[in-house]
């Protein structure tokens, strides 16, 4: 989580001028395939057409045939891991009783020659839009305002897509195919927003075509619009629907109220009860990892995440300990009547959709098990509880010690200028840790496109051209050097 000197030697400098011209000369192209990929509204929720996620996935296929790079592309379907019958989520449609999920490419190019393979990662769907309202333009239009593009999956995660589909253009565009040796699998989700419900699935039926010696996931951060960064420490994640009931139906507000417990009440206080007086998870059993992290200060802090006038951080510690290494609970929706509607009745339930991350190094399961028996044994009044819709992921710890990563810390500093920042990121992929657990010997590199003012998942969400070229270089440069290694 700090800057690093450690680097392979440099790339050849006249191999470095022809694959830094290449991806200058295919921006134009970049931009208008990454405009054209934002105007599919691929939401891969279930409650959104699955058509447009199909459409994308097709998109995407025939910008990896455009590529020139594989002998096989293919547009591929896996069943939901556990998902079977008529309780099936049937959004994705049915194969034999089971449900799929959504659709994924899967691209592939043999290494020759002792050369290793490298899988390179990124996902087309996307976030729902939200309240358009908020947008200042449309978010499946996109638009070009000052150096940043504007659209939702501008930068999460179609700049990804195009971040792998240039650099192999790129590539291609310098070495023949007849000396191209280096194994490329293109794996590009279709449900990464949703879960990645299909995910293992999908590893365990591809295995053959997915096994590699180093895989790029290009779905992170930058740590500025200047300055690139390698993650390498990813929270986990564990949500659920919390219910707290207290009657059999609503009653009079007048006539019951102060000696009838409302359904409210006890969920004020219990969700109160995950967090002290400074903000700071109190479930006892969640742990944090501790490591080292850079300094950030309290302006820029608020400055980044858009705090009020009068705000102040919430926790101990330093901050981007508490953002990457530490436990955090948030409550992202509920279900109430709105105050419009609120008549003056007891509530007799309530529901709240709970998001914990989870420190790296915990595993999703404990971390869940300890919420679960602080919720339980901190429910006031003899409330009924109800704990549904559990999702889990692991969190990930990356190995910096590879030859990998010092090939990358290379190619980002000659690709980008300054040397990378090794950073975690107080986010959740736990397809990472899938990965990983998958494919065990192989080297894993977190990069992104994304930095401070992407806005990914929210209204306005943006990608900073500059940052889009300067990746496109790095990965283009790291996909030479690969090429020339022996495994």
């Amino acid at each position: 989580m700090t800057d690093s000197a450690q680097h392979a030697p440099e790339t050849d400098p006249t191999l470095l001028a022809a694959l830094r011209d290449a991806v200058q000369g295919g921006l134009p192209t970049t931009i208008a395939d990454l405009s054209a990929l934002i105007r599919i509204p691929s939401v891969s929720w279930s409650a959104f057409d699955p058509s447009a996620v199909q459409a994308s996935a097709e998109a995407v296929a025939d910008l990896a045939r455009s590529t020139g790079v594989f002998e096989d592309v293919r547009v591929v379907r896996s069943a939901i891991a556990g998902a079977e019958g008529e309780g099936a989520d049937a959004t994705a449609g049915t194969d034999g009783g089971a449900a799929l999920g959504q659709p994924a490419v899967l691209a592939v190019r043999r290494a020759r020659n002792g050369r290793p393979t490298v899988m390179l990662y990124a996902h087309h769907d996307v976030q729902p839009q939200g309240d358009e309202a908020l947008w200042e333009t449309p978010p499946f239009e996109p638009t070009l305002r000052g150096e940043r593009l504007h659209g939702r999956g501008a930068s999460d995660d179609k700049a990804g897509v195009m971040t792998h589909i240039a650099s192999l253009r790129a590539l291609r565009a310098v070495v023949d195919d007849a000396d191209l040796d280096l194994g490329i699998v293109l794996f590009v989700e279709g449900e990464e927003e949703f879960g990645s419900r299909s995910f293992t699935t999908f590893l365990r039926e591809q295995r053959e075509h997915l096994a590699a010696d180093v895989i790029v996931v290009a779905d992170s951060d930058n740590w500025s619009t200047d300055v690139p960064a390698i993650t390498v420490s990813l929270r986990g994640n564990v949500t659920f629907r919390l219910t707290v009931t207290t009657l059999e139906h609503a009653s009079h507000s007048g006539m019951f109220g102060g000696a009838v417990p409302d359904a409210m009440m006890p969920m004020v206080r219990l969700l109160a009860s995950l967090h002290d007086d400074a903000g700071t998870v109190a479930v006892p059993g969640l742990t944090r990892y501790d490591g080292p992290v850079p300094e950030r200060s309290e302006e820029q802090l608020a400055a980044e995440a858009a705090f009020v006038d009068g705000v102040r951080p919430v926790g101990e510690g330093p901050l981007l300990g508490r953002m990457w290494s530490g436990p955090s609970v948030t409550v992202t929706g509920m279900d109430v009547p709105s105050v419009a509607n609120a008549s003056n009745t007891l509530l007799p339930t309530v529901s709240a959709r709970v998001s914990i991350r989870v420190a790296p190094g915990q595993s999703a399961t404990d971390a869940f098990a300890a919420v679960e028996a602080h919720i339980r044994a901190n429910t006031p009044f003899g409330a009924r509880v109800d704990i549904t819709d559990v999702d889990t992921g692991d969190g990930f710890l990356v190995d910096t010690s590879g030859w990998a990563v010092r090939e990358a810390r290379t190619a980002m500093t000659e690709g980008w200028g300054p040397q990378p920042v090794e950073q975690g990121i107080g986010g959740s992929i736990p397809f990472v840790s899938d990965l990983a657990a998958e494919f065990p010997a192989a080297q894993i590199l977190v990069t992104g496109v994304e930095d401070p003012d992407t806005r990914a998942h929210s209204p306005n969400e943006s990608q900073h051209l500059g940052v889009l070229h300067r990746a496109i270089a790095a990965e283009t440069i790291l996909l030479a050097r690969l090429g020339t290694r022996s495994v």
